[in-house]
């Protein structure tokens, strides 16, 4: 009889030590799990920011060999999520035709704009708009759409710069001053600039730990 307790009490033993063990492992498991299940990274592009940019322009309208011409930006972006902003620019340009014109234009341009990877310091962005392009003094207006793309890279904290390119369309043939056949007058612009982030930048945020970030690719290792 006490040999059966013995053994009823060394199985009741093992069992609660094995228990205790499994649930430890079981603990552990879940823990890693959880830190696993997200991470942190820094938000490098503040949901403000201003922007800046030189280039050069150049048209496609009616008269032969357009040449290259200036061309400069300045504008303010607000950023509604990480992947989308609004933003207003104000653009002044020249359009040119060899030995025939060169004219003084500006645009204020409305757009809508998609950041690709906001998690990363290199990203691509692609943008769609519509704007008021004007003559020098508004001697001439008329509305235009625009669409785009470019690239970004953060050189430092609160700073990117920008490579981009747009197509304008406006809803004129008499841009460049002489009208010929149906199809209305467009120009090209292309920009290289800087962007300013101010507001919030460098705010640590939770995304899962499956996608690739700068510091999961680029962990800091301590000595």
């Amino acid at each position: 009889m006490i040999s059966n307790f013995k053994q009823v009490s060394l199985v009741l033993f093992l069992c609660f030590c094995t228990a205790q063990v499994c649930a430890q492992i079981q603990n552990e498991a879940s823990k890693q799990t959880k830190e696993k299940s997200h991470t942190f990274f820094y938000k490098y592009r503040a949901d403000n920011v201003f922007t800046a940019a030189l280039g050069t322009a150049v048209i496609n309208g009616d008269y032969p060999d357009p040449l290259f011409e200036f061309y400069g930006q300045v504008g303010y972006k607000r950023y509604i999520n990480p992947y989308v902003n609004v933003n207003f620019t104000y653009n002044k340009f020249n359009l040119a035709h060899k030995n025939i014109s060169n004219n003084g234009y500006m645009s204020f341009d409305l757009n809508v704009e998609s950041t690709i990877m906001p998690d990363r310091f290199f990203t691509p962005f692609v943008f769609a708009g519509a704007g008021l392009n004007a003559s020098n003094y508004f001697e001439a207006t008329g509305m235009k759409i625009q669409g785009g793309l470019g690239v970004e890279y953060i050189v430092m904290a609160d700073f990117g710069i920008k490579l981009f390119t747009d197509y304008n369309h406006t809803f004129s043939d008499e841009l460049d001053g002489k009208v010929f056949g149906d199809a209305n007058d467009v120009f090209w612009r292309i920009g290289f600039g800087l962007n300013y982030y101010f507001g919030n930048s460098n705010k640590k945020e939770k995304i899962p730990s499956n996608e690739p970030t700068i510091i999961n690719s680029n962990p800091i290792i301590h000595n």
